[in-house]
């Protein structure tokens, strides 16, 4: 981020839902999730899952929200990362998830029915990982790397820059209970200048 960015206190945000649990730790917070915890609408599946963990806070048009993470995600469909929301019916997540026992990076849009695309990371885990979603005119660009890597594209995705959005971490546990996430930062700034560098 830039000099004018701004770490965002974990009590700033207000949950979509509450976590199991939530532990602050010197500056990180540590985040369980419910067992059955998910965002989701209907394709391929079937179902609404509308019980995602997303600390959210507004996020203004022309801004960028960065969410850091330790990836230990060991379990099917564990996930974490950042979350924007517009409506029950119109959201992002974006972040890593395991599935079929490989570390993915990725993100889900749904407007009103979700997509899903990943691509395999498994050199990531365990290791502090920043997800990064900027907001500029009608794109929402999610970028994302690891601490000692450079910011790699994940996703550009139409949004309506009339809309207004709140952004945050999430978490969620599909299929189990005990997943802890631990969050290293949630900060706010200037938005990506360009699609490209």
């Amino acid at each position: 981020m830039t000099a004018t960015s701004r770490n965002l206190a974990w009590d700033e945000g207000v949950w979509t839902n509450p976590p199991a649990a939530v532990v602050a730790d010197g500056g990180d917070l540590l985040v369980t999730a419910e067992e059955g915890s998910d965002a989701w609408r209907t394709t391929s599946y079937g179902f609404i899952h509308d019980s995602e963990h997303a600390l959210l806070a507004v996020l203004p048009g022309e801004a960028a929200v960065e969410v850091s993470f330790t990836a230990d995600l060991p379990e099917q469909f564990d996930q974490a990362g950042v979350f924007l929301r517009v409506s029950p019916s119109t959201w992002i997540k974006a972040g890593l998830e395991c599935s079929d026992g490989v570390l993915q990076l990725g993100a889900v849009v749904t407007a009103p029915f979700s997509d899903w695309s990943v691509a395999p990371v498994p050199g990531w885990s365990g290791q502090r990982v920043t997800i990064r979603a900027s907001r500029t005119g009608d794109t929402v660009t999610v970028r994302a790397r690891t601490s000692d890597t450079d910011f790699r594209l994940v996703r550009v995705i139409p949004l309506d820059p009339a809309v207004t959005v709140s952004a945050g971490p999430f978490v969620c546990a599909p299929t189990r209970a005990g997943l802890t996430v631990r969050f290293g930062s949630w900060v706010v700034g200037e938005p990506d200048s360009s699609l490209h560098p």
